[in-house]
């Protein structure tokens, strides 16, 4: 599977458009309060802790975006968007999202 932020896969065409996916993944407050007890672990203004969950919630959003495309019988995910949003009561949890057109390359 081809995942990419440019509309389009240089050297393919696209030979279909299947329709829009996307994945979610949501790091809770937990997760906050534990990190921030951490500061320890911050190193040149960095939190190798935070910067880690963060990493393994974008990537479960991804998988969950390939999956969708998967289904769709895609061999491509074309435009792909990564947006973190703050949620919940007093701003305590985290999301990662992603979206794309899943599609099929000749």
């Amino acid at each position: 599977m081809l995942l990419s932020t440019t509309p389009g896969i240089e050297g393919r065409s696209i030979e279909s458009y299947l329709g829009v996916v996307t994945g979610e993944a949501i790091l809770g407050a937990n997760l906050f309060r534990d990190l921030f007890a951490g500061l320890r672990d911050i190193v040149g203004g960095r939190s190798g802790a935070y910067e880690k969950e963060l990493r393994r919630a974008r990537e479960t959003a991804m998988q969950e975006l390939e999956a969708a495309a998967q289904e769709l019988g895609a061999n491509a995910v074309v435009g792909i968007d990564l947006d973190y949003e703050v949620l919940g009561k007093d701003n305590g949890m985290l999301m990662v999202s992603v979206s794309g057109t899943a599609v099929r390359l000749r």
